[in-house]
């Protein structure tokens, strides 16, 4: 009998109104709680309530997606935080005018 590795990939499934700790934030992503706050500090991700500790901090289900896209812009193209940043900010553009585009052509 031929021993065979069966590969298992788990994931989560969080919606844009689901609201995450900076614990969870931290456990989805494999981040340290430092990285996520250096994160809040550049403008990566913005906490539901900024004027909380942010040990109290709430995250929205959108916030994990933007860590991801952060921390894959900066492990594939090497580009720093603000630069991570940069990019959010132009794709998030992008996003809006194609909602723009579709709306107009309706």
């Amino acid at each position: 009998m031929q021993n065979e590795i069966i590969k298992s990939e788990t994931g989560i499934i969080v919606e844009e109104s689901d609201r995450l700790t900076l614990v969870a934030l931290c456990r989805y992503c494999s981040l340290p709680a430092e990285s996520l706050i250096k994160m809040v500090e550049q403008g990566v991700i913005d906490p539901i309530d900024p004027s909380q500790s942010y040990s109290h901090w709430q995250f929205s289900g959108t916030s994990l997606l933007r860590v991801q896209t952060a921390l894959r812009l900066q492990r594939d193209l090497e580009v720093n935080l603000a630069g991570a940043v940069l990019a959010l900010e132009l794709l998030d553009e992008i996003k809006q005018l194609r909602q723009q585009a579709t709306y107009i052509q309706r």
